[in-house]
């Protein structure tokens, strides 16, 4: 056990402490999902594990609280594993490290988990705590949400009974959410030949590292730096000068802004004192144009061996031209909320092996009809570079409702506690509400949480007080609940 099983509330932290020592990164859940289930057989709970991996654990209602509405409290079992490229850590079998920093919670290196781990801990203090009050309750806890919603896509309707959902991965505390974007994955593959490295090349490592990457929907509003975009504009300076690329490892997950991006490249060594001027004048460009938001970007380019194969000239063309071309960012802002990104584009992952370089983009919406227009200009990017092009994994945004009878007792309670009113907002991310809404069309949903800053990244941290404050909460809101 670490240093944050003693912070206030205890019933969150050492619950939240557990799941950092159980590794469960995306589509890897089994232990923890072992450990929900330990969970539930030492509290003598009711539980299920459904078809697709979701644990869904019942409590009755608490004494004299038998007529409130049924709740769900649900949060996603997996977190995102990024970490630092100097830090040792295997997610598939090492513990999360937090460590307490100045009133926040972060990790050593690594991405923290407190998406969602918070939100689980948090339903899991209130199914073990035999003295509150609410109504029956049912936690559902989804598997595979930040690489495909695996959890919520594979949910059966009939295995839940309650009438409001309380979605616990929300990240600004005294915000309350009512909508999401929906999404759909980009993929685009080149097939191309090895040729033998021509004679009278020099090898350099072109790499961009220091970047702050983030939450590929919440943080792409901030204008990060795009470590695949920066990439293959150095590519193309350099066509020129006789390029040619041995390999590339661009990015790692689909939802996550790619902060670094490595790569193997070979110049005619005549050529070598322009490469090497025309990096740094670019790099100068770069930083002063991203000055403010990346002050820590750096753009190496040092000689290494040279290797046996480069990709061949035509595919090569095709791929620098393509992925320079492709959108990336915000596309389009809200007309009807203030501040909220409507469409926008991530180019996450560049990755070649021995046969092909696979591009990954996660597209997201508030609009369908915005979602599926990006994605045909970006397929017409990609198919005039003769690249195969795949859509998957399509999901539905989450439409508010102003009128909500939950919003409105969640307004009234939030005051009550706190003396002001919380913001109602809808959030560029895939929240899981708008899949289960449309397996469980009936039901009243509301997402919150704690305040998390740069979640999907070694960044990511969690505000101590903003934990008590969210917990105080949840409970007086579960008191609170209308009648049937």
């Amino acid at each position: 056990m670490s240093e944050i099983k003693n912070l206030e509330p205890k019933a969150v932290w050492k619950n939240f402490d557990l799941i950092c020592s159980i590794p469960h990164p995306s589509k890897k859940e089994a232990k923890i999902v072992e450990a929900m289930v330990d969970f539930a057989k030492k509290n003598k709970l009711d539980y299920t594990i459904d078809k697709v991996g979701n644990v869904i654990i019942r409590k009755p209602a608490s004494k004299g609280m038998e007529k409130k509405k049924g709740v769900i409290l649900q949060a996603h079992l997996d977190m995102v594993p990024q970490k630092n490229a100097d830090t040792k850590h295997n997610f598939e079998k090492d513990a999360i490290q937090p460590w307490i920093d100045k009133g926040w919670v972060r990790a050593k290196g690594t991405t923290l988990g407190a998406d969602n781990g918070m939100g689980v801990a948090a339903a899991m203090a209130v199914l073990e705590n035999k003295s509150l009050k609410h109504g029956a309750v049912e936690a559902l806890f989804t598997i595979d949400e930040e690489t495909g919603m695996t959890g919520a896509f594979g949910l059966e309707a009939g295995l839940l009974k309650g009438d409001i959902l309380l979605n616990l991965d929300s990240e600004t505390e005294g915000e309350l959410y009512v909508g999401c974007a929906g999404g759909i994955d980009g993929t685009f593959i080149f097939d191309y030949k090895k040729e033998t490295t021509p004679v009278g090349l020099s090898a350099f490592a072109l790499n961009i590292t220091g970047l702050k990457g983030g939450h590929s929907g919440m943080d792409i509003i901030l204008g990060r730096g795009n470590a695949n975009k920066i990439l293959f504009r150095l590519f193309k300076a350099l066509e020129s000068l006789g390029l040619r690329i041995s390999e590339i490892n661009g990015g790692s997950l689909r939802n996550a802004i790619p902060r670094e991006a490595f790569s193997t490249i070979a110049i005619p060594t005549s050529k070598v004192a322009k490469a090497k001027k025309t990096i740094e004048t670019l790099t100068i460009e770069i930083k002063n144009e991203l000055a403010l938001v990346e002050p820590s970007l750096e753009i190496k380019f040092n000689a290494t061996a040279l290797g046996k194969n480069v990709i061949d000239l035509d595919t090569q063309k095709r791929l620098i031209a393509a992925v320079y071309a492709c959108p990336n960012g915000v596309m389009r802002m809200s007309d009807s909320m203030k501040n909220l990104v409507e469409t926008s584009t991530n180019l996450a992952i560049v990755k070649s092996d021995d046969k092909t370089i696979k591009i990954s983009c996660l597209l997201r919406s508030s609009v369908d009809s915005a979602k599926m227009d990006l994605a045909q200009m970006m397929q017409n990017v990609f198919e005039l570079a003769k690249a195969k092009c795949n859509f998957t994994g399509a999901y539905p945004g989450w439409k508010p409702n102003m009128k909500s009878p939950i919003l409105k007792t969640m307004q009234t309670t939030y005051k009550s506690l706190y003396g002001k009113t919380p913001k109602i907002m809808a959030i560029h991310a895939g929240l899981e509400c708008g899949l289960l809404g449309g397996v469980y069309p009936s039901w009243d949903m509301i997402s919150f949480g704690p305040t998390i800053m740069n979640p999907h990244s070694p960044d990511e941290r969690v505000n101590i007080a903003s934990v008590e404050k969210f917990w105080n909460y949840l409970l007086e809101t579960l008191k609170n609940i209308p009648n049937k």
